[in-house]
This record gives structure tokens, sequence and C-alpha cells, in this order.
């Protein structure tokens, strides 16, 4: 397990940043089919409805994850993602825990995600689920299918 992360606040300019963001969107778009792709493209997470932080092992990207706000009440988990060397090493915690923790001080009651049912996402709904989340309804905009999962929180 990773002990000595470095979570903060994201430009999204960084090259080391961007090849993982590239990497997330290309397996979303390889796993996913195509209407059930909601992964935000670095210009998308860099509008002003949503924060997105970085996990640094000293100067090692370590992993991601945004934070969207729904509205005053409500946040979105966005761009949760591991660096490949770091899967299974705590980062995806420590990410989720720094966004719960956003948002509770942003005031929010809930927050929401929306990932894959298949195979490749249940390490994320295993992650999500040991930290208080479950099922939902869809929300936001996003619509039921066979694909897709939603799930919530109350903070």
């Amino acid at each position: 397990m990773i002990v000595s992360l470095r979570i903060c606040e994201d430009d999204l300019t960084g090259p080391q940043v961007l090849a993982l963001l590239r990497m997330h969107l290309d397996e979303m778009h390889q796993w996913s089919p195509a209407c059930s792709v909601h992964a935000m493209p670095a210009e998308r997470l860099r509008q002003p409805d949503v924060t997105f932080y970085t996990a640094w092992d000293g100067d090692r990207l370590a992993g991601c994850g945004a934070l969207k706000h729904l509205d005053a009440r409500h946040g979105e988990l966005k761009s949760m993602r591991a660096a490949p060397e770091y899967r299974g090493k705590g980062v995806g915690k420590a990410i989720l825990l720094h966004l719960l923790a956003a948002a509770a001080s942003r005031g929010y009651a809930r927050v929401s995600l929306e990932t894959g049912r298949p195979e490749p996402f249940h390490a994320a709904q295993a992650l999500y689920r040991a930290h208080g989340f479950t099922e939902c309804p869809p929300f936001a905009d996003y619509v039921l299918d066979d694909f897709s999962l939603c799930m919530t929180r109350a903070l």
C-alpha cells in the first residue's frame, strides 16, 4: 500500500496527467458501448463545475479523480483511475477518501457515480461498495440500461 501520496488539485496540463487520462478514455471505449462511455476528456474536466485531483508518489503520477458539482447538495465522482503500476496498492482508496472529504467540505449531502456492470469494472465496484456506496437509480443525465451501474452514498 502507498502511504505517502500527495493529492492535490490539478490543472490537467502535465504530460503524465494527460497520458493517464488518454489511457482511461481509451480503456472506457474498449470496454464500453459507445453510448455508455461517460468518461470526460481533459477539456471537459477543466470546466468550472469539475475539480480535478491528482495523486503523486514523489514525482510519479499514481492516479487521479474528480468531483463534479451537480447541485448544492449533490456531487458526482468522475475519472477515478490508478496508474497501471499503482493498481491494487491503495491509490484508488486514497483518492476516493480525498474526494469524499472534499464533497463533505462543500456541504454535499450525497455523492454519486456511474460505472460499468461488466467484469473490467468489478474492482471499482468493490472499492465503492467497501466505502458505503450502494446501487441507485440513474441520476443527472444518466439513463437506465444494461451496461451502466449508478451508485450513491450519503455523507
